[in-house]
């Protein structure tokens, strides 16, 4: 722009710091994302469910059609039907019809259908080598070893105090002296009890007691069912008692101080 137009306003044109989107042409609302739904330009990145359909009916050939007059009408048909003569044939037995086993409800295993229905973690196999990655010597499983956690090598578990039989040492042993020899007196006697049968044992200890109760209850002889009323008739009763009177002036004794 040259210089010698005349500015309008504070604004003057300068070079951009970096690319403006509104410099540059774009195709527009072309693009669209794919669909979700149907078989056809689904999105890959998203999960498809299994999908069913309906086949088309088959067309059905049309009952006024005939193949015109190319059969050849056997000699015993009349225009009421077969003739009653009675025919022969040799052919195989027929086999006996079998009743249709449908499948039972252990033949289904609707276990499987979460793999096709709902998400699932992924899952890994071992298989076998392809041919195509056979130059790549890849160290197995085998090759691989776990340090041992038995024993006193351990690296990285703690062991117990480990005890080893080494040989005996020919120097001051009864190798050299036959009278350092233990005699007969030094072995004990094996009880029978621990390779034949052992026979039953008993032992006298004291009485055992139940524990009990200290306090004193009452005897058969402590109770009087002969005087229960409460259950049953009681006889009419008399007493001779003494006459009171209400109009009698009580017992005045001076009691001298």
């Amino acid at each position: 722009m040259s210089k010698a137009e005349a500015w309008v306003g504070t604004w003057r044109p300068h070079k951009p710091r970096g690319p403006i989107a509104a410099l540059y042409g774009s195709p527009g609302p072309k693009y669209a994302l794919p669909g979700l739904t149907g078989i056809s330009k689904h999105d890959p990145t998203k999960y498809k469910a299994p999908m069913f359909s309906f086949g088309k009916r088959h067309d059905h050939k049309s009952d006024t059609e005939s193949p015109g007059p190319t059969y050849l009408i056997p000699s015993n048909v009349t225009r009421v039907g077969r003739d009653g003569t009675p025919a022969f044939s040799l052919h195989s037995r027929p086999k006996e019809p079998q009743i249709f086993r449908v499948p039972g409800p252990g033949k289904y295993s609707p276990e499987n259908s979460e793999k096709l229905l709902f998400r699932s973690a992924p899952a890994y196999s071992l298989s076998e080598r392809c041919k195509d990655v056979s130059n790549f010597q890849t160290p197995g499983p085998a090759s691989y070893s776990l340090p041992s956690v038995l024993g006193h090598n351990t690296v990285v578990t703690s062991s117990a105090p480990t005890f080893s039989f080494c040989g005996r040492s020919n120097n001051g042993s009864f190798h050299e002296d036959l009278k350092k020899t233990p005699g007969p007196a030094a072995y004990n006697v094996v009880d029978p009890r621990i390779y034949t049968q052992k026979p039953p044992q008993f032992s006298m200890t004291g009485r055992n007691f139940p524990p009990g109760e200290t306090t004193k209850k009452p005897g058969p002889g402590a109770h009087c069912p002969e005087q229960v009323t409460f259950t049953r008739a009681k006889a009419p009763s008399f007493s001779f008692g003494l006459r009171h009177s209400e109009f009698l002036s009580p017992l005045i004794i001076n009691d001298p101080e």
